[in-house]
């Protein structure tokens, strides 16, 4: 589980790009080539990265993930039909609290790193395309490679992630049906209630390695 987990972080990561390449929009496939092998080598050179350390994990999915991320669409689709009863207000403090559960949860997967590697199937796209899927292969050491498919579409020139399926099974739609259960039983206020009790409890773990 921890090595899915890794290899689902790890494609997330690789969709990153600076902002002056993402400016020149260059192709979504090339903008994950292009960046794989910094993160690669960010991960494998720290030490303190691969122990665990918070800071830096943190600070490496600040500068890597997190802006090439589109957290409204990722929401509101982990919402699905229940997103229309929410408030404006609520759908940020909803948008706020799934983007810092996804960062916690998956923020420790960097120190899974053992050595995979990453390899890119060819895309199909058109040019006018602004909405497109990037398929890859996480290649471990042992055991069968593990298919990722992340979801991208481009927003002012700039491409951004809105979804992830590892071995099929999409990020968002996984997070949808436990988002529903929390909405009846306590509305959308139960559903933030929810989502702030697991931010804490991830910080809290967190705090103690």
């Amino acid at each position: 589980m921890k090595t899915i987990i890794f290899a689902g972080l790890l494609a997330i990561a690789t969709s990153a790009a600076p902002a002056a390449a993402a400016a020149a929009e260059i192709a979504p496939d090339a903008l994950a080539r292009s960046v794989t092998d910094e993160v690669l080598t960010i991960v494998r050179s720290d030490k303190e990265l691969q122990a665990g350390n918070p800071q830096k994990v943190a600070q490496l999915v600040e500068t890597k993930v997190l802006p090439h991320f589109n957290f409204n669409r990722m929401t509101q689709l982990a919402v699905g039909r229940n997103w229309r009863q929410a408030t404006p207000e609520q759908q940020r403090a909803l948008t706020e609290e799934f983007k810092t559960l996804l960062v916690r949860t998956y923020a420790s997967a960097f120190t899974q790193y053992r050595n995979q590697t990453v390899d890119y199937r060819p895309l199909r796209m058109a040019p006018a395309d602004t909405d497109v899927v990037v398929k890859s292969l996480i290649k471990q050491p042992t055991g069968q490679p593990i298919a990722i498919d992340y979801a991208m579409e481009k927003l002012a020139g700039a491409w951004k992630v809105y979804d992830v399926k590892i071995e099929g099974i999409s990020l968002v739609e996984n997070y949808r049906n436990t988002f529903n259960n929390e909405i009846q039983r306590g509305g959308v206020e139960g559903l933030l209630r929810s989502l702030g009790d697991k931010n804490k409890a991830l910080a809290a773990q967190a705090s103690r390695r």
